[in-house]
């Protein structure tokens, strides 16, 4: 949980009592390379905080797989469009790497709010921020090219070409993978 802590602080500090409760509503969760998190059509009942490893959330347009996002260590995953409004999820979480996460129940966690206002200050925060890299991606997708993109994801993830597959990488900045080894080959 001191990983998790950490990560809380970047946002809110929290009383130990608060933490506390956390934890009790936590589980420790290890999963396989290549094996889905959450499988798409799952509804999503567990905030996931990635201790180690590697996590991309996709989903199949057309039967065509595309990666919606990345998470790498002392990140929060989860399928949010349905944690809020309880319906199946259209995606699906899967490990790019063995990974070792800490699943926190979601019902539990909200039941927490009215006896801990500062859990559902934090957990706003950690929502607004992923709320505004949502928005950002979006915008990048609109206003910048594959190669702005690209350049944008090796500086924000230094190490993802060592750790994810360059299918996923095109897949994210959607493009082709051959498209990519011409960006890659520009650098």
């Amino acid at each position: 949980m001191n990983e998790l802590n950490t990560y809380f602080n970047q946002f809110n500090h929290i009383s130990d009592e608060a933490i506390k409760a956390i934890a009790d509503i936590s589980k420790p969760v290890k999963i396989k390379k290549k094996q889905d998190l959450q499988s798409i059509g799952h509804t999503c009942r567990t905030i996931y905080f990635l201790k180690k490893g590697v996590a991309r959330i996709y989903y199949y347009n057309d039967e065509i797989e595309i990666t919606e996002c990345f998470a790498f260590e002392n990140a929060i995953i989860a399928r949010v469009e349905s944690l809020f409004t309880g319906k199946p999820s259209r995606k699906a979480i899967q490990m790019i790497e063995d990974s070792e996460l800490i699943g926190i129940n979601s019902p539990k966690l909200f039941e927490l709010y009215d006896k801990f206002p500062e859990i559902e200050r934090l957990f706003r925060k950690i929502f607004e921020s992923a709320y505004v890299d949502t928005v950002n991606r979006v915008e990048s997708i609109q206003f910048h090219s594959a190669e702005e993109r690209y350049n944008t994801l090796l500086k924000e993830s230094p190490n993802v070409l060592q750790r994810v597959p360059l299918k996923y990488i095109a897949s994210y900045l959607g493009i082709t993978q051959v498209s990519l080894s011409r960006i890659r080959g520009i650098r």
